[in-house]
C-alpha cells in the first residue's frame, strides 16, 4: 500500500522562500506601483551571476537535504528491489493524484520567481521552473520504483506533468496565473475504536503529519480569478471562485480491509468510500494592493492555501451540504 507524503516536496519549498517570493511582481508586470522594492528584491535587467550562484547552491543543498529526509522518513525501513512500476491509479479515490498536481504547480511557480530574481527572462523562467518542478517530483517516483513495497507510478508522473504544465502554460499565454491550484485541510474526528486506531496507523496523530497524510481530510482546489476573464465587470480583482475535490470513508488505499499488527483481519466494507465536490469563493492574495513589499511577499506565500469561506458540497452519497468554512 502506497501512502507517501501528499505534497511530497513541500520540504523543498520551505528551503527556498527567500528566493521564491523575491519577484512577487516587482517587474514590468507590476500592478501595484506604490510599492518601493528594496534593491535586493528588485529584478535585474540581465542575468545576475552572484544571485544565480546563490540560487544554484541553495537549491542544491535543499534538494540534497530533501532526498536524505525522504529516504529516512519513507524508505529506510523498507527493502529495496529492482526498478519496477506499480499501478496505484485507483488508490485513495485519486485524492493523492490531485496532490501530485498541486505540488509541482507550486514548485514551478516559486521556482519561476526565483529565476526571475536572478535576471532570467520571464518566459524562460516559466519554462525552466516547470521543468525543474517536474524533475523534482519524479525523484519520488525513482525512489518508489526501487522500493519493494511500492513502485513507480505512471499516473503520478502524469499528475506531476499536469501541475507543472498548468503553471508554465499560463505564464506563456497570459503572463499571469488566472487559474491557481491550492490546498486546504478540513480535519475530521475519527470514531473511537478500530477506526481511530486504523486512521492513526495510516495518517498519524498530529495535525502536521495528518496535513501530509490524511486523505480523508485533504481537499484540493482549482481557484479561478474572475476579474482576469471579465476585466470590465466591476468585480474586485482579488475575487476568485474555487472548485474543490476531496474524499471520505477511506481506511485503506483500495478498500476498507486490513490486517492489524496482531494479525487480526478487519473488514469495514460497510463504510462507504465517497467522493466530495465543493464550490466556494476564494481570494487571490497576489492581487491585493499594499505599499509594503514584505506584506506583498507574505500575501504571495499565503496564496497556496484556499481561504476558509462558505462552501457548497455535493458528494457521491447523494448529499448536498452547506459548510460555513471550507
Amino acid at each position: 500500500m502506497k501512502k507517501k507524503c501528499y505534497p511530497a516536496l513541500f520540504v523543498f519549498l520551505m528551503f527556498i522562500p527567500r528566493f521564491a517570493q523575491a519577484d512577487t511582481i516587482p517587474d514590468n508586470n507590476n500592478t501595484d506601483l506604490s510599492i518601493v522594492w528594496p534593491r535586493w528584491l528588485q529584478v535585474p535587467d540581465s542575468l545576475h551571476p552572484g544571485r544565480m550562484r546563490l540560487l544554484v547552491a541553495g537549491g542544491a543543498a535543499a534538494y540534497s537535504a530533501t532526498l536524505v529526509g525522504l529516504n529516512y522518513l519513507w524508505y529506510a525501513d523498507y527493502p529495496r528491489s529492482s526498478f519496477h512500476f506499480f499501478d496505484d491509479s485507483g488508490e485513495w479515490l485519486q485524492v493523492d493524484k490531485a496532490g501530485h498536481a498541486v505540488t509541482p504547480y507550486l514548485e514551478a511557480y516559486y521556482m519561476m520567481h526565483a529565476l526571475r530574481w536572478t535576471g532570467v527572462d520571464r518566459k524562460k523562467a516559466a519554462v525552466y521552473g516547470g521543468l525543474t518542478a517536474f524533475m523534482l517530483q519524479n525523484t519520488i517516483e525513482v525512489f518508489d520504483g526501487f522500493s519493494e513495497g511500492w513502485g513507480a507510478s505512471l499516473s503520478d508522473v502524469a499528475a506531476n506533468f499536469a501541475g507543472a504544465a498548468l503553471m508554465t502554460s499560463q505564464e506563456l499565454a497570459w503572463g499571469e496565473q488566472r487559474i491557481r491550484l491550492k490546498i486546504m485541510p478540513h480535519f475530521q474526528t475519527y470514531p473511537e475504536g478500530e477506526l481511530k486506531e486504523r486512521a492513526e496507523e495510516l495518517f498519524g496523530k498530529s495535525l502536521l503529519v495528518r496535513f501530509f497524510k490524511d486523505y480523508n481530510s485533504l481537499n484540493t482546489w482549482v481557484s479561478v480569478n474572475l476579474h482576469s476573464y471579465a476585466p470590465h465587470s466591476g468585480l474586485p480583482p482579488w475575487l476568485n471562485v474555487a472548485l474543490g475535490y476531496g474524499a471520505g470513508g477511506m481506511y485503506g488505499g483500495f478498500d476498507n480491509t486490513w490486517t492489524d499488527k496482531n494479525g487480526m483481519f478487519h473488514d469495514r466494507s460497510d463504510i462507504m468510500r465517497y467522493r466530495r465536490f465543493f464550490f466556494s469563493p476564494d481570494i487571490d492574495f497576489s492581487r491585493i494592493k499594499t505599499r509594503s513589499p514584505y506584506l506583498k511577499i507574505l500575501l504571495e506565500a499565503l496564496n497556496m492555501i484556499k481561504v476558509p469561506l462558505p462552501a457548497i458540497e455535493y458528494n457521491s452519497k447523494g448529499e448536498l451540504k452547506l459548510h460555513p468554512f471550507m
